[in-house]
């Protein structure tokens, strides 16, 4: 050591792993212990600088001023675009950066300003009720996997010495709701449930997405704390999947192991069981206590240098202790920050989100009608578009403004908000109406807001006072909305409902009454000029639905209930409203010629298949391929059916495409009450077309059947 000319821990010819042991060595155990809280503080004397690992970028950087703002991550996996969602992560990295060089230039180092982002959010969606739903790729965990992988390795980059970011998939594992329990609730889910539905996402992002960290939930699942669970973080992360990387609390989740699950009596107990099990960061402010705690015998300092070591190996990999010009990202510069590129980027995401849920020939509208009445409380808000984790985008486009500017210049656009979200004030019908009455044709713009559904106390997204409801108790469009609705129509006009929201609707007398409705989510900084596209036939729509669109909340098992039981389109038994991946063009495909590498395959084996695709209408469009699998006669409990492969193709009149997949072995596999995943002899149906097949005779599908032979195959 003396004859080196630095330490060893600055060396950058070391592997990341030797470097961050050997800096770990050369600190006190109250050093130590200081690195393990999200806000972790200098240490001069080794040339450590200060470091929040707090950051947010679900959908763009968020809380840290000017960003690109893209649709919401639930708009995000509406658009059934894989590679389109990649670039949008790549995009959001290249600001993140260039938001942190220039903080540490200016020695910040502050919250939100870091390059270690909690993102992205794949808890499976399984109740429409659920306030943070919006920040999900929805309800099925193929989709999930394919959306969290992409944007993984998006935000991580692929330089094989430096990392871009760390992305953190969260909330691990078994987390969905109810908000208002959440730090102090117990999932329950079986074994069955977690392996065929918790896990498979988070799976992915650790194996295939090479995730550095992973975030614990607040809640308990089967009665350990998510953030000091022996089978979560030890068992399952660390021995069964193989991961390297560091594991984060969810924020002040450590305080809930002993004041809110009482798992144990004090905070130093709950320090020491997170950190035991395998939680090496604290967002919040228990791990302080882990010095008494090795006092007291509950924790030995050697397990406290393994989780520092965790953390200090994934900042050397970020280049934080590298000089900067042999540090790849560190020369993005800060005009990438609201580019027009990214711009575009954003733009682009929210065209592809938007899903056409229902058009009885009313859409797309004339551009030169006379006068477009639009109407609802969501028409000119601008911070609606946001959804929630959020940046602030330079500019920004309401559906009131896109529509303004995408009609004829004589067009006469008038405007009225008619009612709020939620609030039941019905001083503004009188107005809206008379508005409606002299127009050629209306578009309510309504849905949800960050008032109906959001996080535990959440106020971002909201006016000034003004706090979210977290989860909602119904899915029904609310009263004051719909009491207004069913005015307008009695008008006998021709009205056009435009939903802005995280999550499904019920629209039971909607899809009865209204010839037309729109789901644009919470589309991001551009989300007007992208649904005034589509209104106008600009842009024709390709979106999917990531999750069930129900017709009451009477077809929701209880929202605390965890069974997978009448859940999702894969155990759902009744009939949806709008089935998961359903979503209207403004042209027909037509699907044919589907061919199978084999009929019969043996257990372990995988399978190509290809299909025709067909644009057999007038105009250009986009079409999502969507490919089922379901078990026939299954020898265990198993889904109705499930998504096991997906590709969105452009096509023009006349063009027809062959679309291929291969699924790889393990798609097979079906999971038993042990939870064991096991490729069976046996029969599946495949089915593929532009959504899930609606009968066993639905022409808009191809069918057919594949055999599996041979001996079991167990996974893992």
């Amino acid at each position: 050591m003396a004859d080196s000319p630095c330490p060893l821990y600055l060396d950058v010819t070391h592997p990341a792993a030797e470097r961050a042991a050997d800096l770990v060595a050369r600190m006190t155990l109250d050093e130590k212990v200081s690195q393990m809280l999200h806000g972790a503080p200098a240490i001069e004397r080794l040339g450590i600088p200060a470091y929040n690992w707090w950051n947010e970028c679900l959908h763009g950087v968020a809380r840290a001023g000017i960003a690109t703002v893209f649709p919401q991550a639930i708009g995000m996996a509406a658009t059934f675009n894989v590679e389109l969602i990649h670039g949008a992560a790549v995009a959001i990295s290249d600001e993140a950066r260039a938001k942190y060089h220039d903080a540490v230039r200016q020695g910040k180092h502050e919250m939100y300003y870091g390059l270690t982002f909690w993102t992205p959010n794949i808890n499976i969606f399984r109740d429409p009720r659920w306030g943070r739903g919006q920040e999900t790729y929805g309800e099925d965990p193929y989709l999930t996997s394919r959306m969290g992988v992409a944007f993984v390795k998006g935000l991580q980059g692929d330089d094989p010495r430096y990392l871009k970011l760390v992305a953190t998939p969260k909330h691990y594992a078994v987390h969905s709701g109810p908000e208002a329990d959440r730090h102090h609730f117990n999932a329950i889910a079986s074994l069955k449930d977690m392996w065929e539905t918790y896990l498979p996402a988070f799976e992915a992002t650790v194996k295939e997405g090479q995730a550095v960290s992973v975030m614990g939930a607040y809640n308990r699942t089967n009665g350990e704390p998510c953030c000091a669970s022996p089978t979560l973080l030890e068992n399952i992360l660390r021995e069964r999947w193989g991961f390297k990387g560091y594991v984060v609390s969810d924020c002040w989740a450590i305080k809930d192991i002993y004041a809110h699950h009482k798992v144990v009596a004090t905070a130093q107990e709950a320090a020491a069981l997170a950190v035991k099990n395998g939680c090496d960061l604290n967002c919040g402010e228990t791990y302080p206590a882990l010095t008494v705690a090795v006092k007291q015998g509950l924790i030995d300092e050697a397990t406290i240098d393994a989780a520092v070591a965790r953390l200090f190996e994934a900042r050397i990999r970020l280049g934080m202790f590298d000089p900067e010009d042999s540090v790849p990202y560190a020369g993005i510069p800060f005009s990438v920050v609201d580019s027009l590129e990214h711009r575009a980027l954003a733009l682009q995401v929210a065209r592809e989100s938007i899903v056409l849920l229902k058009n009885e020939g009313l859409l797309p509208l004339r551009k030169d009608l006379r006068r477009i009445a639009v109407i609802g409380p969501n028409a000119d808000d601008e911070l609606v578009l946001r959804g929630n984790y959020f940046g602030v985008p330079s500019a920004a486009v309401t559906p009131l403004a896109g529509i303004r500017a995408a009609v004829s210049l004589g067009t006469e656009v008038v405007y009225a908000r008619g009612c709020d979200v939620v609030d039941p004030d019905d001083s503004g019908y009188e107005e809206a109406i008379a508005l409606a009455r002299n127009a050629d044709a209306v578009i309510f713009v309504g849905g949800l807001s960050q008032r109906l559904e959001g996080e535990e106390g959440q106020r971002e997204g909201l006016a000034p006072g003004k706090h979210s409801l977290g989860d909602r108790t119904a899915i029904e469009l609310e009263a004051i909305q719909q009491h207004l609705l069913e005015k307008l129509a009695a008008l006998g006009k021709p009205i056009v409902l435009v939903l802005l929201n995280g999550s499904a609707i019920g629209l039971a007398w909607a899809d009865a009454y209204l010839p037309a409705i729109v789901e644009a989510w919470y589309p991001g900084q551009d989300g007007g000029i992208a649904l005034a596209e589509v209104l106008f036939g600009d842009y024709n729509p390709a979106g999917r639905l990531p999750v069930t669109f129900y017709k009451s909340t009477a077809d929701l098992p209880p929202f605390t209930d965890y069974a997978m039981t009448g859940r999702t389109y894969r155990y759902f038994e009744g009939e949806p409203l709008y089935p998961f991946g359903h979503g209207l063009s403004y042209t027909t495909f037509a699907y044919s010629a589907l061919d199978l590498s084999a009929a019969s395959i043996r257990a372990g084996e995988g399978l190509t298949v290809q299909v025709e695709v067909e644009n057999t209408g007038w105009r250009s469009g986009d079409e999502v391929v969507q490919l089922y699998l379901n078990a026939i006669d299954p020898a265990v409990r198993a889904p109705r059916r499930q998504l096991a492969g997906f590709a969105r193709v452009n096509l023009h009149p006349g063009e027809r495409r062959v679309v291929g997949f291969a699924l790889r072995p393990e798609q097979f596999a079906l999971v038993d009450e042990t939870g064991a995943r096991i490729i069976r002899p046996g029969a599946f149906g495949l089915s593929v077309g532009g959504g899930q097949p609606r009968d066993d005779s639905d022409p808009a599908v191809c069918r057919a059947t594949v055999t599996i032979s041979g001996e079991p195959v167990a996974l893992d």
